[in-house]
């Protein structure tokens, strides 16, 4: 199902644009708009006349525009149809999701700093709270084992976090998984069918789309709104999205959101829930980073507090260590059983022992604190060297999460990524993000590791910066995505 913009949404995205002369400055601002996924592929773009009278201009100016579009290949013309948003086909293809083209290990050993992954070492504590796991481990080895909902004590816990932030949940509620991504695989095989759509958030993590589609789901790009703007959401984009595709599950990220890192207000929540229950679509939230915030500012109330029916993903991954791939998901009660009878067929159950680490990290506020201001140390880190040695590049700071955001002066994100590999570091393009590609002139840059390999590493970029924006494509090894 194609997706029509309206003139009145093409005007207000468009904005205020070049016209010396007027055609090659509105064709560069649609360029951009469907180049970074704010006009998804496959929309229809307005009628040349709609667009001309809507933006006083001459309908011969939209014209030569998007004759411009197709010639470039960022538009198609359907005869009797249209013309519709696109990507050049190769441009499509010069990424891949992915993050590792080798394993940690090797890539610490040649110098390499991979700036794919937006994780890090474990935080100090981990390893004193594996050791009391241990010591109550005794206690459960009589039992099989198996585990489908989870460890009660880790569910209780759980459901007392989302109590203290003013959701109200019981054990019952929770079902521990083998992380957030499986969290959301098992919510896709649950709760959606063959066919079903799935609207997603356009920039987002790359394989959160993948584990949807394991249920058949069609994704549909909800674009976020210009990057810089004061609300990170484009909702009256997404409420449109909603109306002309009604899909039957929604994926965001109100916390921090990958990559952007975006932080949803309370009244972007309500509003946004308030669209959701409008076209009967169940939103899937992602929680992976709420508890990522470098500030003490008051964090906004869970997005499920404003749509009940809503199902909530989180994980102890982003706070203590990837290697706990521990997960979980609250959902109401009529959909536990589901929910339980669909990991099954994933799994049987979350390890153990991983769940009682879990357990004790619940409580160690202390290790929290440590991570907040490593992080925020970190992060800073980052920043300064990027506006130092790449003045040009574009970004916010944000309050939370694991990564920035950066938009490129000019240039291929995807072609620079090729470009540095060779001086040592591994990025992830923006296109990687995408549900339907674009993104391009973006990079997530995260900063989970040590502030001196982040420095080096920024340094590294700046060196082959210049000459790596005018350099041909390379063909690079499939990777694999990890965060």
């Amino acid at each position: 199902m194609n997706r029509t913009l309206s003139p009145q949404r093409f005007t207000a995205l468009v904005g205020q644009f070049s016209r010396a002369p007027a055609y090659r400055g509105l064709r560069q601002a649609v360029q951009e708009l469907i180049g970074d996924g704010r006009i998804p592929l496959g929309t229809r773009l307005p009628s040349e006349r709609a667009v001309a009278e809507a933006l006083a201009v001459s309908r011969n100016t939209v014209a030569r525009a998007y004759a411009d579009l197709i010639a470039t290949g960022f538009a198609t013309a359907r005869q009797g149809s249209g013309t519709y948003a696109a990507v050049p086909l190769d441009r499509r293809r010069a990424h891949d999701r992915a993050l590792h083209s080798r394993n940690t290990v090797s890539s610490s050993a040649d110098g390499t700093i991979d700036l794919n992954c937006a994780a890090g070492g474990a935080t100090p504590g981990v390893a004193a709270a594996y050791e009391r796991a241990l010591a109550a481990l005794p206690a459960y080895l009589a039992g099989d084992g198996y585990l489908p909902s989870g460890l009660p004590v880790l569910q209780a816990l759980i459901a007392e976090s989302f109590v203290r932030r003013g959701l109200p949940t019981s054990a019952e509620q929770i079902v521990i998984t083998s992380g957030a991504l499986a969290a959301i695989a098992v919510v896709a095989r649950a709760l959606s069918r063959p066919g079903d759509r799935v609207m997603i958030e356009s920039p987002v993590y790359p394989n959160a789309i993948d584990a949807l589609r394991l249920g058949g789901g069609r994704p549909v790009s909800a674009p976020l709104a210009d990057p810089f703007g004061e609300a990170g959401w484009d909702l009256d984009g997404i409420e449109a999205t909603l109306r002309q595709t009604s899909p039957h599950l929604a994926y965001l990220i109100p916390d921090f959101q990958n990559p952007t890192g975006f932080l949803m207000s309370d009244a972007e929540r309500a509003r946004y829930a308030a669209a959701l229950q409008a076209t009967r679509t169940v939103g899937i939230v992602d929680e992976a980073l709420q508890a990522t915030a470098l500030t003490d500012a008051p964090m906004p109330a869970p997005f499920a507090a404003h749509a009940a029916d809503a199902i909530t993903i989180g994980s102890a991954s982003k706070l203590f260590w990837g290697g706990l791939r521990v997960g979980w998901i609250r959902a109401p009660r009529q959909h536990i059983d589901r929910l339980v009878a669909a990991r099954v067929q994933l799994d049987l159950g979350t390890s153990l022992f991983d769940q009682l680490v879990v357990t004790e990290l619940f409580g160690a506020g202390d290790i929290a604190r440590v991570r907040r201001t490593q992080s925020r140390q970190r992060r800073d880190a980052l920043a300064g060297a990027i506006r130092d040695k790449l003045p040009g590049w574009c970004f916010r700071l944000p309050d939370g999460g694991l990564a920035l955001w950066l938009q490129l002066p000019h240039g291929s994100a995807t072609q620079l990524a090729a470009d540095v590999e060779p001086a040592g570091v591994s990025l992830a393009p923006g296109p990687v993000f995408n549900v339907e590609g674009g993104s391009d002139n973006w990079l997530r840059i995260p900063y989970a590791k040590p502030e001196d390999q982040l420095v080096q590493a920024v340094e590294r970029i700046a060196a082959v910066w210049s000459a790596a924006a005018q350099q041909p494509a390379r063909r690079r090894r499939a990777r694999v995505l990890i965060a």
